[in-house]
C-alpha cells in the first residue's frame, strides 16, 4: 500500500468515524430531548394542580380579609343589646375564628402575603381593644361599633384591607402568566 493509498484510507476511516459519532451524539441529543418532554408532560398536571391550589388559597385569604375588615365585620355581627366588653369580646373572638379557620392557607402563599394577612388581623383586634378602652365602662356594644365606624370613616389609612387585597391580588395575577 503507498502512502497515498494510506492517507486515503485513513480519511476514509475518519470521515466513517466522524459521521457515526456525529449520528450517536444526535440519537443520544434527541433521546434525551424525547425524555426531557416525557417529564414535563409528567409534570404538567402537578403544575397545573399546585397553581389551581395557590390561586383557591389568594381567593380564600382575599375572602377573609373582606369578612374581618372592620365595617363588614361590625355589620355582619353587630348585635344590639350586647354590652361593651361582650361587643368587644365577639368581634375579636370572630376575627380570630376567622383566621384560625384559613390558617392552613399559608402553605399555598408567599411569606410575604400572608405577613400582611396576619397584620391585618392583629391590627383590627389592636383597634377594637384600643377604642373599647378609651370608651366609659357604661357604654353599650353599639356604640363600640359606632365609635370603630366612625374611626375608620375618618380615617380611611387605619384599614390595611386595601392594601392587603392589592397584594394578594397582585400575587395571585402572577400565577396566572
Amino acid at each position: 500500500m503507498t502512502t497515498e493509498q494510506m492517507i486515503w484510507a485513513i480519511l476514509i476511516a475518519f470521515a466513517i468515524g466522524g459521521a457515526f459519532l456525529y449520528f450517536q451524539l444526535k440519537l443520544r441529543k434527541d433521546l434525551k430531548q424525547e425524555h426531557l418532554e416525557q417529564l414535563n408532560a409528567q409534570n404538567s398536571p402537578k403544575e397545573k394542580a399546585s397553581s389551581n391550589m395557590q390561586l383557591q388559597a389568594y381567593e380564600r385569604l382575599i375572602l377573609l380579609i373582606d369578612r374581618i375588615s372592620l365595617p363588614n365585620l361590625i355589620t355582619r355581627v353587630n348585635q344590639p343589646g350586647l354590652s361593651l366588653k361582650e361587643m368587644q369580646l365577639l368581634l375579636t373572638q370572630t376575627i380570630r375564628q376567622e383566621f384560625d379557620y384559613n390558617i392552613t392557607q399559608q402553605i399555598y402563599v408567599s411569606q410575604e402575603a400572608w405577613d400582611a394577612v396576619k397584620n391585618m388581623k392583629d391590627q383590627n383586634i389592636l383597634i377594637i381593644n384600643q377604642v373599647a378602652g378609651f370608651m366609659p365602662a357604661e357604654a353599650s356594644g353599639t356604640d363600640l361599633a359606632k365609635a370603630i365606624l366612625e374611626m375608620v370613616m375618618n380615617n380611611p389609612k387605619v384599614s390595611l384591607q386595601e392594601v392587603v387585597s392589592e397584594a394578594l391580588t397582585f400575587e395571585a395575577k402572577k400565577l396566572l402568566k
